[in-house]
């Protein structure tokens, strides 16, 4: 088990102990985080769970894939920390984890 937080954009912290595999959007939509919509599932074939890393963890969590990037194409006031929450799988390396929720999704 690991730590994250998810903020979302009206500052509410979700501070959640889940099962390391798991995805970041999996945990949000398990705990009703307003602001992930994850229309796809999880099979980055959209924007909906957009994130931005905080920028403590964004050297952490690396860089999108070129397929995130694509679909991050399809998102809305994208940023240098943007990333799909669907493709973000929590392990012990991201305990402590921070992401914050964008105001809309695309």
């Amino acid at each position: 088990m690991s730590n994250i937080t998810i903020v979302a954009f009206d500052g509410t912290r979700f501070d959640l102990s889940v099962q390391d595999g798991s995805t970041v959007m999996e945990n949000a939509v398990r705990n009703s985080v307003p602001g992930i919509d994850a229309e796809c599932g999880g099979a980055c074939a959209c924007a909906t769970c957009h994130v931005y890393v905080d920028d403590a963890w964004a050297s952490k969590v690396g860089s999108p894939s070129p397929m995130e990037e694509d679909m991050l194409d399809f998102a809305v006031d994208v940023r240098p920390t943007s990333r799909l929450s669907c493709q973000i799988k929590v392990s012990p390396d991201l305990d402590g984890l921070v992401v914050h929720v964008p105001e809309r999704q695309g």
